[in-house]
């Protein structure tokens, strides 16, 4: 399996990258980043690309892939609806769109996050983008399944870029086998989410393509 993952440097994209790499099914792992990073795995490759609206310039790199894992997002707190807007909608489509053009069958999976509304309609600002993005990715010619987790926490060294979120998590650590207990269809973990993005590539298709805790969970067990 080829697998092609953006947004490795955030807290979720750390934990899929190190699902992928401990995956024996998967021959090669690609990161589209905008900064070089290191350390990486031998089946690691990293492309450093700056604007993610437009991926033309690396379109000869974007083919005989298996599987696009999109983690890159960030948080609505601070920010215009326009660029939110740009980030967690404009980015993910440019990338599903120049990864359907190459004519293979793809498994494309879209972090969203637990309260999207897919109506588009709703109130909050940060539900009805996450929902459109979810909508014209499931209407795409796409193996698209769109994941969404409530309460992540951190596993095997992960860790969030936001640092109000990262004194958050080592705070609450020790909170996470309660949560679990308390909240069980709110909750999942790096690990867990990395584990079920490679495994719904193995659906083809099938099964539910929106994906809450419950569903991650059980598969990334």
């Amino acid at each position: 399996m080829k697998v092609i993952v953006f947004g490795a440097s955030g807290m979720v994209g750390q934990g899929v990258l190190r699902e992928c790499v401990l995956d024996d099914q998967v021959e090669s792992v690609l990161l589209v980043s905008r900064r070089a990073t290191s350390g990486h795995h031998p089946k690691v490759r990293e492309i450093v690309h700056e604007d993610f609206t437009d991926l033309s310039a690396i379109e000869g790199e974007l083919t005989g892939l298996d599987a696009c894992f999109f983690c890159l997002g960030v948080s609505a707190a601070g920010r215009s609806e326009e660029e939110y807007r740009t980030i967690t909608h404009d980015y993910p489509l440019a990338a599903a769109r120049a990864l359907a053009s190459n004519g293979r069958e793809l498994t494309f999976v879209y972090v969203s996050g637990e309260g999207t509304d897919s109506t588009e309609r709703g109130r909050s600002m940060w539900a009805r983008v996450k929902g459109r993005t979810e909508n014209e990715l499931l209407a795409m010619d796409l193996r698209a399944y769109m994941f969404r987790p409530g309460y992540i926490q951190p596993r095997n060294g992960a860790t969030s870029r936001t640092p109000m979120y990262r004194v958050l998590y080592g705070l609450t650590a020790w909170l996470y086998p309660v949560l679990r207990r308390l909240l069980p269809k709110q909750t999942t973990t790096t690990e867990h989410l990395g584990r079920a993005m490679l495994a719904v590539v193995g659906l083809r298709g099938e099964g539910p393509h929106i994906l809450h805790s419950p569903e991650i969970n059980r598969l990334g067990t």
